[in-house]
């Protein structure tokens, strides 16, 4: 499977980069992206595809459940999410975090697997330290596509408030400088549901 993705290099730069030459050539000298994308790794979940963006409108990082850690500087740890999200407000003054989750969320799935399968996937594990709030709520659910469902709305709205731990971001959110938006993707028909902050509800974008 190597070999697709060199094919799909050569194939890049013989159609798409030749035909859009002078857009690519536009971005040499820097990035002023409008929004930085937090969301899942998962392979089946294309953060331009869904927004329909070009390259350079957004920042994007992704982790297992797309998780934002809550502000703690002096934990010694190395702080990916952290890290990116401060250069994402601090530098480049994006105008929007998007938080994605979505739905067949496989890193919210083994927030429920026993300690026996977890203790094989370590780092996932203690990753999912992070959310282990949202296991404890949801513990009684017998019904796993509910429990799923409930979960991987539930995480959506944890980040977004993690997200309002770090000053940077709140002192801009209170400002008017900066949106928070949290978006729930159903993979099998692309229906996309935004979080209302009033309502406390998602909402399918129509």
């Amino acid at each position: 499977m190597a070999k697709k993705l060199f094919d799909g290099v050569i194939h890049f730069r013989k159609e798409d980069f030749e035909k859009n030459k002078e857009f690519f050539q536009g971005l040499k000298d820097g990035q002023k992206p409008h929004t930085f994308y937090i969301g899942c790794s998962d392979s089946r979940i294309v953060p331009n595809l869904i927004t329909k963006t070009l390259p350079g409108e957004l920042f994007v990082v992704r982790n297992i459940a797309n998780i934002v850690p809550p502000y703690d500087i002096n934990d010694g740890t190395y702080k990916c999410t952290a890290s990116a999200l401060e250069y994402a407000v601090k530098y480049l003054e994006v105008k929007n975090i998007l938080v994605c989750g979505h739905s067949n969320c496989g890193g919210l799935k083994a927030l429920f697997y026993d300690e026996e399968k977890l203790n094989e996937l370590p780092f996932v594990k203690k990753w999912l330290e992070l959310v282990g709030d949202i296991k404890e709520a949801l513990k009684d659910i017998k019904d796993i596509k509910l429990r799923e469902w409930e979960a991987e709305q539930l995480n959506i709205v944890k980040q977004l408030e993690n997200l309002l731990t770090y000053p940077f971001v709140k002192e801009r959110v209170e400002s008017g400088k900066l949106k928070l938006i949290g978006w729930y993707y159903v993979i099998e028909n692309a229906k996309v549901y935004n979080y209302n902050f009033e309502t406390k509800e998602f909402e399918l974008i129509n």
